[in-house]
């Protein structure tokens, strides 16, 4: 996948959330946080220390679903 492609797909969801009653400013802190997460997991992949609390690790993330990602 392209990063043109990936950026595309990333705003396609803005669409989807707006008509979830998610404001932009709202869509924008939790797309960053996503990505902060998968980012420290990469990193912690290859050796490196990230200081991600487990609970709230990308590994633990994607296996929740529903109301269980909420915190």
């Amino acid at each position: 996948m392209s990063a043109s492609e990936i950026v595309n797909k990333v705003w396609n969801y803005t669409y989807v959330l707006r008509d979830d009653g998610v404001g932009y400013g709202d869509y924008v802190e939790q797309i960053t946080f996503l990505i902060f997460l998968k980012v420290a997991d990469g990193r912690e992949a290859f050796g490196q220390q990230v200081a991600v609390p487990e609970q709230y690790s990308w590994s633990k993330l994607v296996k929740l679903d529903g109301d269980a990602l909420e915190i």
